[in-house]
């Protein structure tokens, strides 16, 4: 018989969709969520810094303007934005966990190893998202000992009763 209880692993994957719905960007929506010993730490969305533009309020059709790789010039990645607001709150981020809709972009991937993150949950591929052939940003976390882990394989949808 299948568990009725969803688990936590379930549960933070759960909010970190529902928080990508939060962001402002209209090209990605994306939400992570830093837990460590079965309690949320930190939440976070991709967008622009506070202060500046929301891109959907600004640029509702096109978004905000590209860097020359193409790139969002305002945004933050869901993952800086939960360890950022983590760091900002003195919060310790030693062997926590990383449940994020779209898996980490190579620089973020450094970032995650830098404070001790040592298990990534991921939802969707940034490398099928980008077009390109290589998720980057896990294969540098695997290479240094972070546990990553394609959350799809062990995703349910969970109906309320």
């Amino acid at each position: 018989m299948n568990n009725p209880h969803p688990s936590f692993d379930e549960i933070y994957m759960d909010l970190a969709t529902n928080l990508a719905f939060k962001s402002h960007c209209v090209k990605q929506k994306v939400g992570a969520v830093l837990a460590k010993d079965t309690r949320i730490i930190s939440l976070g969305y991709n967008g622009p810094p506070a202060g500046t533009h929301n891109c959907d309020e600004e640029w509702p059709e096109t978004g905000c303007e590209r860097d020359r790789k193409g790139s969002c010039y305002l945004a933050l990645h869901a993952e800086a934005n939960a360890i950022l607001y983590a760091t900002k709150n003195k919060v310790d981020l030693d062997h926590s966990t990383l449940y994020v809709t779209l898996s980490p972009c190579l620089p973020c991937a450094r970032i995650i190893l830098s404070v001790g993150i040592k298990t990534v949950f991921y939802l969707n591929s940034y490398a099928a998202y980008k077009g390109i052939d290589l998720d980057e940003g896990v294969e540098f976390l695997k290479k240094f000992g972070v546990k990553v882990v394609p959350f799809k394989e062990h995703y349910r949808t969970i109906q309320p009763v």
